[in-house]
Formats: C-alpha cells, sequence, structure tokens
C-alpha cells in the first residue's frame, strides 16, 4: 500500500426502526416519473481545461425521518412541506463525476453495483451511455466506503471491475472498516454495512492508495478531510485554471436540508456534531470564496453554488446550456 502525508435488508430495518411522520401536509404536484420514456443518464461540462461528466448510479427511495436524527417530527415536516418535497419519502440521486484532466481520467466513487438496492447500480452501463469507457478510468477516488459508494467495486466473480485503476481512499477511512471486531461494536442495521465495506476494500488483488487531507490524486485534484459522516470522510477539490469545483461526497447529503439546516444531523451521520461543524466550514468555504459544487444526493446533476441568505445559505442549481 502506497500512503500519502446497507445493503437492503440492514436499510430496511433502519427504515422500520424510524419514527413515522404522521402530521398533515399540503399535497405536492406530481412532478416525477418519467411516463415510459428515459431521462438523461448524464451531463457535461467543463471547468477551465478539465472536462467533466456527471454519471448516475440511479437512485435511493429513503425514510424521511433519516434526514436529521436531532431535529422533532414536526420540524422535518414543516421543512419539505415549504420546500414542496415530497413528506412520505426522501427520492435521493447518486451523480458519480469523471474528470478528464491532462493524461487522467478519475471516476469518483463506483456506486453500488447490484449488491443494494434496485433502483440503483446503473453506473457501469450509464458510463457506456455516456461514451466513456471503463478501461480507460486511471484512478477511482472514494470518498468514504458506504454501500452506495464503493461497493459496485467488485463483479459477481468478487473480482475489481476497474482492476487496472489506481483505487484511493482516505487513510482514516481505511482504517476506521478494517479495524478488528468492528461488525460486533455497531448497531445490528449497519453490521452489513461494515461486512460489505470490508469485503470491499479486501478485494483479491486490489492495491489501495491511502490519502491524508491535501493528498494530490492528480494534476489540479486533491482529497480533503470531511469528516463527520463517516470517520474519515474526504471530498474532493478541482482546480483548472482558476476555476474550483469542491465534489462533496456525503458531507452535505441534501440540497436543501444539507445546506439550509446544516446543523441537522443526518440519520446516517457517524458523528452528529463533526459532520454538522463539517457541513457549516464547507458551505463558508463555497460561499466566501465562490467555489461551485457537486452534490452526490442533490437531484441531478447536482452542480450548482452556495449562496448566502439572511438566515444561513441557499443551493443555487446550475443552468443547463446546450450547444
Amino acid at each position: 500500500m502506497t500512503r500519502f502525508s446497507m445493503n437492503r435488508r440492514s436499510l430496511l430495518r433502519a427504515a422500520s426502526l424510524a419514527p413515522l411522520l404522521t402530521l398533515p401536509a399540503l399535497p405536492v404536484a406530481a412532478l416525477t416519473g418519467t411516463d415510459g420514456r428515459p431521462n438523461p443518464s448524464h451531463f457535461r461540462f467543463g471547468l477551465g481545461r478539465a472536462r467533466l461528466t456527471v454519471v448516475s448510479d440511479g437512485s435511493l427511495q429513503l425514510p424521511v425521518a433519516g434526514l436529521s436524527a436531532n431535529t422533532s417530527e414536526e420540524e422535518i415536516l414543516a421543512f419539505l412541506t415549504s420546500h414542496h418535497l415530497p413528506t412520505q419519502q426522501n427520492y435521493s440521486h447518486t451523480n458519480h463525476i469523471v474528470i478528464e484532466i491532462d493524461d487522467a481520467v478519475i471516476l469518483v466513487d463506483i456506486g453500488s453495483g447490484n449488491r443494494f438496492l434496485p433502483t440503483a447500480g446503473k453506473l457501469m452501463d450509464n458510463l457506456t451511455l455516456a461514451g466513456i469507457d471503463p478501461a480507460s478510468i486511471t484512478h477511482v477516488a472514494f470518498t468514504h466506503a458506504h454501500p452506495d459508494h464503493i461497493w459496485g467495486l467488485r463483479d459477481d466473480f468478487d473480482e475489481p471491475v476497474l482492476f487496472d485503476a489506481e483505487h484511493i481512499i482516505g487513510a482514516a477511512e481505511h482504517d476506521y472498516w478494517l479495524q478488528d471486531g468492528l461488525a460486533n461494536s455497531v448497531a445490528e442495521s449497519m453490521q452489513q454495512f461494515v461486512v460489505g465495506a470490508v469485503n470491499s476494500l479486501t478485494a483479491d488483488g486490489l492495491e489501495w492508495t491511502l490519502a491524508d487531507d491535501g493528498a494530490e490524486v492528480a494534476p489540479g485534484l486533491r482529497m480533503i478531510a470531511t469528516p463527520g459522516h463517516t470517520p474519515g470522510h474526504m471530498s474532493l477539490m478541482l482546480e483548472a485554471d482558476g476555476q474550483q469545483l469542491m465534489i462533496l461526497g456525503d458531507a452535505m447529503t441534501h440540497a436543501y436540508v444539507s445546506v439550509e439546516r446544516p446543523d441537522w444531523h443526518g440519520g446516517f451521520d457517524a458523528d452528529g456534531p463533526q459532520a454538522a461543524a463539517t457541513r457549516n466550514r464547507l458551505l463558508d468555504m463555497a460561499a466566501t470564496d465562490g467555489i461551485a459544487v457537486l452534490g452526490y444526493h442533490f437531484p441531478f446533476p447536482g452542480v450548482g453554488h452556495i449562496m448566502r441568505a439572511s438566515d444561513g445559505y441557499r443551493f443555487i442549481p446550475t443552468i443547463w446550456t446546450w450547444e
């Protein structure tokens, strides 16, 4: 090793343990669904000399009670209602990014494959639809080792799907999941998260590059420590020709809740107070310096900016352009 300076059952169990939101809510117009016709699977844009493609791995449907573990049901429901969002289920996108810069082709996270929820696991097919040959990927940089970010690392024969690419993960994240006895020390609903992470991190024949805060993945792309969602969570900062993009991973998991209520502790945050502190730090950085952001679970394609508001922050989505 080089060192730089849920599966479905556990998810459903977590959902069954979460409190139900039973307050009355205003009806939300049904503006979702494809009517049997496919929607785009990828979105291309540029940042200086870097060529970027957001590629979807599908979606996750999660209980809305998981949006905050330190907030009342009434507050969660009122927030969702005021934003015209569903109050019974959180529809969560999964936005991966492929970065082509100089001679490097970097994929951030690798999705869940066929090991998690049936609505996800579409990354490899969608890479092909985007005209990206998986064999061309030179690096895979991981934000953390939750199912929807790393379980797609292995194929049906338990072999790495991108064997020739350099695999990079935070050293603290790697060490956390591989510590002795972890599966027996976490809640039952999280035990299979641990097993899946271990199986991915110990895949046969795969060598890992372990990164510390500030490690360079490729020219212009570095890892930044953003702990809280998991103990060793990493985001990434891309800088190209004076322009910047912050790839958040799960440092923020909701385009409105995480941005406008950063002190709410997400249901899957390992350390709620630390995750909240990280979100506040990143929001201030993005708003102060005008850094664009990519949210993994933000509405597709998940790209935009953070704007200061009188009561905190707002996420401003990018404007799609056609050429």
